[in-house]
């Protein structure tokens, strides 16, 4: 029973430190792929209804807002962005993509992008050429120096109606973000060409912005309102990514009470050693009791038997979660090698591996919840022992 409870208490708590870890590397990385290659805050315009009577948020004024926002303290860039939805064509495969226009000097500062996981190509041909995702350059097929169309159905307007634009451009650059959506959809393209492209020349749809801690980005707000102007509206980060957030923090509230409980049956082995421990050393007991042990000793002796299995336990649980969360890669390649591969689909999963992340506060949370419940369950068997009868116990002795 002791090596059941030891086993039990060990596989809790690597459980409970294993996942924790799992979700910090999770969350970690999720949010690290958002803002490595996403606008921390976009600045935008209200609806404005021009003289035709059409509507439009395109911003006249670009390089004056870009610099009156790129003046907020925290704020380390303001780009200016032209943003629009487009077919690529690439001999007999297409795809639909999205394309950012942007200067080569602001895709510089995006780290994600010009700093990629993994890349083909060089950042230096932008200018007349463009930068595609990794997983849109496996769909087309493409590679740096290949030429793709971009199909675009607003273009040249006629009398017979309006004409698809068709462009083709070389391809400079390839990134992998680290975001699977990312890499299979987005396209950059210099902003003057995109501003030609799109029909927007002398206008921008919106400023990108990059802070110094977005995780405080709500603190950023008035003064990039105030910065943008009276027409001005801000799309964050978490305005974009919060309902997954929120979801994703639920779901590891409900992982830990789940694996709490599995710690808390672990424990309860412990229960069940001590009660037959303490019935078979009935006998031991009375006559310990009967020559002056107290109670208090009593209790302690088989507090510290039930007590040093949940130590032990916890310790052995506590390494092996802290090596499983270390050495995760070289665990997941060899789990993906014997199940033949294609465990983990960055498709579905939207990034590319299984993060682990080894937070202190993790750790010592798993320790703390499994040394007290393996104190707090010794004690009922315990004091069972320090009140036992010696009489009752020696009675048929």
């Amino acid at each position: 029973m002791t090596w059941i409870s030891l086993v039990g208490i060990t596989l809790a708590v690597f459980a409970l430190i294993a996942t924790l870890a799992v979700r910090s590397g999770f969350r970690e990385e999720f949010v690290d792929t958002i803002l490595g290659a996403n606008a921390h805050v976009t600045v935008y315009q209200q609806l404005e209804v021009t003289e035709s009577g059409q509507t439009t948020r395109a911003i006249l004024d670009f390089e004056g807002m870009a610099a009156s926002v790129a003046a907020v303290e925290g704020v380390t860039r303001a780009a200016p962005l032209i943003k629009g939805q487009v077919m690529a064509n690439l001999r007999s495969k297409n795809a639909g993509v999205e394309v950012f226009g942007i200067t080569k000097e602001n895709l510089l500062t995006i780290p994600r992008i010009a700093n990629a996981n993994r890349s083909a190509g060089s950042l230096d041909g932008f200018s007349p050429g463009i930068a595609i995702g990794w997983e849109l350059a496996r769909t087309l097929g493409a590679t740096p120096g290949d030429t793709i169309k971009l199909i675009s159905p607003n273009g040249v307007k006629t009398a017979f109606g309006t004409s698809p634009r068709i462009k083709a451009y070389e391809v400079a650059y390839v990134f992998q973000s680290g975001r699977f959506l990312i890499d299979k959809t987005r396209i950059y393209m210099p902003f003057a060409e995109a501003q030609s492209y799109f029909n927007k020349e002398g206008r921008a749809d919106e400023i990108e912005v990059f802070v110094e801690n977005p995780e405080d980005i709500d603190g950023y707000s008035l003064a990039l309102l105030e910065a943008g102007g009276e027409r001005a509206l801000l799309w964050t980060w978490r305005d974009s990514a919060g309902s997954f957030l929120r979801a994703l923090e639920v779901e590891d509230n409900i992982m830990f009470v789940i694996l709490s409980i599995l710690v808390l049956i672990a424990a309860m082995n412990i229960v069940s050693g001590l009660i037959m421990l303490v019935k078979n050393k009935g006998r031991d007991i009375g006559i310990l009791r009967t020559i002056g042990l107290s109670e208090g000793s009593i209790l302690r002796v088989f507090f510290i038997c039930g007590a040093f299995v949940g130590i032990i336990g916890t310790v052995a649980g506590t390494v092996l979660g802290c090596l499983f969360a270390i050495y995760i890669d070289p665990i997941f390649s060899l789990v993906n090698w014997l199940m033949g591969g294609q465990v983990w689909d960055p498709s579905i999963r939207g990034i590319y591996h299984l993060p682990a992340k080894l937070d202190l506060s993790d750790v010592l949370s798993a320790v703390g919840l499994s040394l007290g419940l393996s104190f707090i369950v010794t004690i009922f068997p315990a004091r069972r022992a320090a009140r036992m009868n010696p009489v009752e116990a020696l009675r048929y002795e």
